[in-house]
């Protein structure tokens, strides 16, 4: 690929290959954050345990935001609550839901998995030149910005 300068622009068949080209480096990074670096807690069970760090929730809720059947989050909060880290706790305003929350141990938990995870990327940054590392700093706000729009 040629090296662009401020003043180029880029072609439309040269932004949709850099744009297939960063999604599979995004999702090939998550995929590899999520599976190597912490083999304490399916992926989908610390999705469910960082959505309830912020507030309790139900689980209608927890299915409609992870976009999952309702059977199926009730499968992995049991699974949760099961291990201790989450309760459970009766609604006060409709007896037949269910208010979930983080224990102290899924807090833990949570803050473990995502130290494990940092270090697995951090150990990978470490192998980067300086230059490659600051040309990712850049990225990495370029790409937030992206995730904002």
């Amino acid at each position: 690929m040629r090296t662009k300068t401020s003043t180029t622009r880029l072609s439309r068949a040269e932004l949709v290959s850099l744009s297939n080209d960063i999604r599979l480096a995004c999702m090939r990074i998550s995929r590899r954050v999520r599976f190597e670096s912490d083999r304490e807690l399916p992926p989908h069970q610390f999705s469910v345990l960082a959505r309830l760090e912020g507030a309790h929730r139900t689980n209608s809720e927890l299915a409609e935001i992870e976009q999952v059947s309702a059977p199926s989050m009730k499968r992995t909060t049991s699974a949760l609550v099961e291990a201790g880290y989450v309760a459970r706790a009766d609604d006060p305003t409709d007896g037949r839901q269910v208010i979930l929350s983080l224990t102290s141990e899924g807090r833990k938990v949570l803050r473990r998995i995502r130290r494990h995870r940092d270090e697995w990327l951090l150990a990978r940054f470490e192998t980067l030149s300086d230059e490659e590392r600051e040309l990712l700093q850049q990225a990495a706000a370029v790409l937030a910005k992206v995730a904002t729009k």
